[in-house]
């Protein structure tokens, strides 16, 4: 990366804190103007002298961004830029990784609920102002996940961190899928394939999770044909991206009892309709996406895109460069 004017110019629309714009400054030592856009309209006017955005371009933004560099995105993904922009020259960053604790932990709180019949059995009795047991010491209504097998489908961020909670946390024997398995995989994980054997995973998985990127090779994966495969006492997890599933597929098989129940952070269309089936599943606990929500999240947040200033300035790599071409 070579270097520019000086001082640089980075505009966002996002609400940093004047606390939060100071110490992104000091990190870039003084070397970046950190402008926070009151709106899209004051973006768009200032968006010629930028040399990096904090959020997003559009396509029609483009011809406007003459001096722009890099794009450090809000999200964990690029799904959501334009294709136009994921074409253009400049640097893209992400936030792979750095919601990862949290859904990680969310993730094993529902799936929990439902294993415990926490949701199911005691959440109404307590909305009831009851309490009493349900089923019997040996009966089903309360399962155990300890020592079962989790299986998650990428194995990135999210799925290493929740990887490393099943396996150390509950001793869960943990496979998985990615698009290209690396040389080693990560000591917590037992076995690690490519994606063509998703259809495999998930037939020996006790609790299987939809933690891809979405792509076009990735968008509707778990299907009716993934959610058969699936054993009948199995657990579905969606946490990165809703589209990754067939929503009406997963209704069905919830009903008709193909899989025991889902633990739901994302939907294909968020919020999903008050008229939607999934609501008449007694067997699905779900979040509203903010399975990623917490104040040690905005410290990574804003830790991350310091560092990232700090590299830029000194054209030193930047941390989590996104793969245009593979879309993530």
């Amino acid at each position: 990366m070579q270097a520019f004017r000086l001082p640089y110019k980075a505009i966002t629309v996002y609400p940093f804190t004047p606390d939060e714009a100071a110490r992104l400054k000091e990190a870039a030592g003084g070397r970046v103007q950190i402008v926070v856009c009151q709106d899209r309209e004051e973006f768009r006017r200032l968006l010629p002298e930028a040399d990096i955005v904090y959020g997003d371009v559009k396509a029609q933004e483009l011809p406007l961004a003459g001096r722009l560099k890099w794009i450090q995105a809000g999200a964990a993904g690029i799904d959501d830029l334009d294709p136009e922009v994921l074409r253009s020259p400049f640097a893209i960053t992400t936030y792979a990784a750095a919601f990862a604790p949290a859904i990680a932990e969310t993730a094993i709180g529902l799936v929990l609920a439902l294993t415990r019949g926490i949701a199911k059995y005691y959440v109404p009795q307590f909305l009831n102002r009851t309490m009493n047991p349900v089923g019997a010491p040996k009966s089903d209504h309360h399962t155990e996940i300890s020592g079962k097998v989790m299986g998650i489908a990428g194995l990135g961020g999210i799925g290493r961190a929740l990887a490393r909670i099943a396996h150390h946390g509950f001793q869960m024997r943990v496979i998985g899928t990615v698009r290209r398995p690396p040389a080693s995989k990560p000591e917590y994980v037992d076995e690690l394939r490519d994606s063509s054997w998703l259809p495999e995973m998930v037939e020996q998985s006790d609790v299987v999770v939809a933690a891809a990127p979405l792509t076009p090779a990735t968008e509707r994966m778990f299907n009716e044909d993934i959610f058969r495969r699936m054993k009948r006492t199995a657990i579905f997890v969606a946490l990165s991206r809703g589209k990754l599933f067939d929503d009406l597929a997963l209704v069905r098989a919830l009903k008709e009892g193909w899989i025991a129940g889902a633990a739901l952070d994302v939907f294909p269309v968020e919020p999903p309709p008050a008229d939607h089936p999934i609501f008449d599943c007694p067997n699905v606990v779900m979040s509203a996406h903010t399975s990623g929500w917490s104040p040690e999240r905005q410290q990574r947040v804003i830790g991350l895109f310091a560092e990232n200033l700090r590299r830029f300035v000194a054209c030193e790599p930047l941390l989590n460069p996104a793969d245009k071409e593979a879309g993530y």
